[in-house]
């Protein structure tokens, strides 16, 4: 009987395997060419810095008449 018990684990086992592994297929398949796929092969790495942002913004106002904060 301990035999018998094995065989039945042992296939529960491999059944478990196979589930997890399509579930890993298909996850990749609905998440390939997402957004953070384009952020992690560095689409966004050759952006201006953070402070450039200010600096037109501020200049932007001055032209306008505004206070430039």
């Amino acid at each position: 009987m301990a035999e018998s018990a094995k065989k039945v684990a042992r296939q529960a086992e491999e059944r478990l395997n196979k589930v997890a592994e399509n579930v890993r297929e298909k996850f990749d398949r609905v998440t390939e060419g997402k957004f953070s796929d384009t952020v992690k092969n560095g689409r966004f790495a050759e952006e201006a810095d953070p402070g450039a942002d200010r600096e037109r913004t501020g200049e932007k106002r001055r032209n306008q008449g505004g206070s430039a904060r």
